[in-house]
């Protein structure tokens, strides 16, 4: 039953190429089977260079998870092959850019048809380490909205040492421009102004292939199926709930707990000495020192090398497909894991007075930040969220450090003028301004 159910897995796990070529043409390359892989993650798994190729150039989603939650990518981390590295997180950019065009159109017409307003965004990062907490950046975000035009003013540049440099920076999000240029910052004081590229160049992928080889392959999950809000209270000797001004706007006060954050590592594919580095910086950073180490940027780094290929699996197909869902039998390198849970206890604070609504602003972010789980985030924050709008929200990232966001500001605006909107004519192109962007 398993082997004509997944007829096409069969083929690429037996390397059986002219079969494979055959498959394609009626079968689907997305499916998962019974442990969750999909044609692709097992051509990956077991190093078969040629089925990889096939199954890239008919479309095979680089996305997907198996039921262990690695996509292809992070087995061909664990396989070590770097054109092999290099070519799916090429294909996975390629295919992430086509998701977002098939969609830009609704995006920028949700963006068109809400109002013009004006918006300050309060964030900071703090930490009870008083070293810690000097680094850690804050920062007034100025965000005005028209049409499909978008206009942010922060402050915030860059980090030197350790210190972050503050300056006069604006991104401009302009919705009538190609998919391929919406976005550009000014440095205001320098007069100057950077498309920000939508495309990667060799080099910065070569970068990344670097820092996937050098690192844990990583998971992670926020779990909000648990989660609960409960009013949180105020007073000494009689407890009330607790309400308060966040900027102008009267708000409810909500802990939340069930917060989960689950994490897997694999690390099979590194040496000791990445070992070594990875926990040097890790404590560094818990010290407050972390550019100590990473801020040094004089000299070139070394390509990683492919390593050595693992052992050709001793696993016949019938082996691999009746164990039980998720435990196979290993096939590729033999995987160093550690699984992670933690349960951070946040708060919020919900108000009814603010003028817009919560999926309002999901409109907005999901033009100018979309990312892979947005509909996770657009699902929790509709259903699961008390009434009203977050107008504030502080959430611990690190067991030291706690991020706070604010929405201290808005109003509707009718008369934005649209030399906002627009880079000053006595403003210079600088492509070099801002290397990393």
């Amino acid at each position: 039953m398993a082997e004509e159910e997944y007829l096409l897995h069969a083929s690429v796990f037996k390397n059986d190429f002219p079969r494979v070529v055959e498959l394609l043409k009626t079968h689907d390359v997305a499916q998962r089977d019974k442990h969750g892989n999909t044609p692709l993650h097992l051509a990956v798994i077991l190093g078969h260079k040629e089925c990889i190729k096939l199954l890239l150039d008919h479309g095979s989603p680089i996305r997907i998870k198996n039921c262990l939650g690695w996509t292809p990518l992070a087995e061909a981390v664990s396989y070590g092959n770097r054109k092999t590295i290099k070519t799916l997180l090429h294909t996975l950019k390629q295919q992430s850019r086509n998701s977002l065009e098939e969609k830009w159109a609704l995006h920028i017409q949700a963006l068109r048809n809400l109002g013009d307003f004006y918006l300050e965004l309060h964030w900071d990062f703090h930490s009870w380490v008083p070293l810690v907490s000097r680094i850690l950046p804050s920062d007034i975000c100025q965000i005005r909205k028209k049409g499909a035009y978008i206009r942010l003013d922060t402050t915030l540049v860059d980090f030197n040492g350790m210190n972050w440099e503050r300056g006069d920076i604006t991104f401009l999000f302009n919705g009538n421009q190609h998919l391929s240029k919406p976005l550009l910052v000014m440095d205001n004081k320098a007069k100057s102004f950077q498309w920000i590229r939508n495309e990667e160049t060799d080099t910065d992928l070569e970068d990344e292939v670097d820092l996937l080889m050098s690192n844990d392959i990583v998971v992670t999950q926020m779990s909000t199926k648990n989660i609960t809000f409960h009013r949180m209270k105020s007073g000494w000797l009689f407890k009330e709930d607790k309400t308060e001004l966040v900027g102008s706007f009267a708000a409810d006060y909500y802990s939340i707990c069930g917060l989960i954050l689950e994490s897997r590592k694999r690390r099979e594919h590194l040496t000791l000495e990445d070992l070594q580095r990875n926990k040097a910086l890790h404590e560094n950073f818990c010290k407050g020192a972390i550019m100590d180490d990473i801020g040094q940027t004089g000299k070139q780094p070394e390509r990683r090398c492919s390593l050595a290929p693992p052992p050709k699996p001793c696993v016949k197909w019938g082996e691999y497909i009746h164990s039980f869902p998720g435990k196979f039998p290993c096939l590729g390198r033999t995987p160093i894991s550690k699984e992670n849970s933690k349960t951070y206890k946040a708060t919020v604070a919900m108000s009814e007075d603010f003028p817009m609504a919560v999926e309002a602003l999901l409109d907005v972010l999901e033009v100018i930040a979309p990312f892979k789980q947005f509909q996770k985030l657009r699902e929790f924050m509709m259903t699961k969220l008390p009434d009203g709008f977050p107008v504030k929200l502080e959430l611990p990232v690190f067991p030291t450090v706690t991020a706070t966001v604010t929405f201290t500001k808005f109003e509707w605006v009718d008369d934005l003028d649209d030399s906002l909107f627009a880079v000053p004519n006595d403003y210079h192109e600088d492509p070099q301004r801002f290397p990393d962007l």
